[in-house]
């Protein structure tokens, strides 16, 4: 018995030793850090092989905005040991951003700016926007996942926003000048590959300037506001990208408790999950569904936080011509690759971007109502660099077949969703 014991003892420790890694190497990267790749991958020196733990860093590499694409290998060393070796095809990262968007009433908005996806080796996020609406507007973002660890990071964010907004009365429509002037600070925590969360303060100032339209003497001309929103956002990402091709689930729940001194714009809670799942068809193929579920605090205000508007959730509609105090909206679409060679793609799509909104004090049979239900179909094309960070130059055109539709043109710098 005590033969038989040791016998086993000495097969399962040989085993384990044979398969023990002995050397990790990183190969193919030139601007993306040795020690950034070492630090958020689970393999290490002196582990037992596990290709399940080597698949799971592989697609944390493929998500890097700094990474288009990742491999592993394993090499048997001549002790019976292995040395696994991380390949990185990078991305460049400085990269311009642009988004268009115009309606058949001659509207024409426009935001560009120039964001760094890998800054200092590691996969920091810097850049800034300029807006023009009507108004000019800029902001500042810094995003750094993995500043402090593997799981904890921090994001940074300034925002001075001016648009024309549409505020809806019983009399009619009344249009304002709106600014918002925000300060963020987010702190980041990654459970594992697949789960994150991220929770901060946004401290902000609303300033609403009567422009023209009807009037209310319950709704002021002027009003400025200084406010504190709490935020938590909790992301499931089971998402596998190959390129233009993208496959799986992800889902993302924002809350959002703001507060407020104001009775014209009192305090409220909004709470908002994107369903998002993604399907390969093919060889060429791809089927991507967004579903968007929110609600928030009833008040019967002309400032409700939900927006119907052209470059968030439906292509063609315009710029924020309708709000609500919950939402349904629906964007599905099939992308197809129609020409692709080395680093260029050209891919069309067909799509339905469909929605509802609940009144500002109404109650959930509004989404039912013909005033408030939008379907946009429309088509597209994207021209996409594999070799560039998020470079896919996407044209839609969106044209409403619901009740006092518009149609128009919506284009920008990534996929729409």
């Amino acid at each position: 018995m005590k033969y038989f014991l040791y016998m086993v003892t000495l097969f399962v420790g040989t085993t384990t030793a044979a398969q023990t890694i002995s050397e990790v190497i990183v190969q193919e990267n030139t601007k993306t850090r040795t020690s950034f790749v070492r630090k958020i991958t689970n393999v290490k020196e002196g582990q037992t092989l596990d290709t399940l733990v080597l698949e799971a860093d592989i697609i944390r590499l493929k998500r890097l905005p700094g990474t288009s694409h990742a491999y592993y290998q394993i090499h048997k060393k001549e002790d019976g040991t292995y040395k696994i070796v991380y390949g990185l095809q990078e991305n460049f990262t400085i990269i311009p951003s642009a988004n268009v968007y115009t309606t058949n009433d001659d509207e024409f908005a426009y935001r560009i700016g120039l964001y760094e996806f890998n800054g200092f080796g590691r996969n920091i996020i810097f850049g800034g926007f300029y807006q023009k609406d009507i108004f000019s507007s800029y902001g500042i973002n810094f995003r750094a996942p993995y500043l402090f660890s593997k799981k904890t990071g921090v994001a940074l964010n300034f925002q001075d926003l001016t648009t024309e907004e549409p505020v809806f009365l019983d009399s009619g429509t009344a249009t304002y000048k709106y600014n918002n002037t925000s300060y963020e600070m987010l702190g980041l925590y990654e459970f594992n590959f697949k789960n994150r969360i991220e929770a901060g303060i946004n401290y902000f100032t609303e300033k609403y300037v009567y422009r023209d339209g009807a009037t209310s003497p319950e709704v002021p001309q002027n009003l400025k506001v200084k406010k504190l929103l709490y935020k938590v956002v909790y992301e499931y990402n089971n998402v596998e990208r190959n390129f233009q091709y993208v496959d799986g689930f992800k889902s993302t729940f924002n809350f959002q408790y703001v507060t407020t001194r104001s009775e014209a714009l009192p305090e409220f809670v909004i709470g908002f999950n994107d369903f998002v799942y993604y399907k390969r068809v093919g060889e060429k193929g791809n089927w991507a569904t967004r579903l968007r579920l929110g609600v928030a605090t009833n008040n019967e205000s002309p400032f409700a936080p939900f927006a119907v508007d052209n470059n968030l959730n439906i292509r063609g509609v315009g710029n924020t011509i309708d709000r609500g105090t919950a939402a349904i909206v629906l964007n599905t679409e099939y992308r197809h690759t129609i020409y692709e060679k080395d680093w260029f793609v050209l891919q069309g799509n067909a799509f339905i971007d469909g929605g509802s909104w609940r009144n500002p004090g109404g109650d959930f049979g509004d989404f039912g109502d013909d005033q408030n239900l939008r379907i946009y179909p429309g088509v597209g094309v994207r021209f996409i660099h594999k070799r560039i960070f998020n470079t896919i130059f996407r044209i839609d055109y969106g044209y409403g077949i619901t009740t006092d539709s518009t149609n128009g043109f919506v284009i920008g710098i990534g996929q729409y969703f």
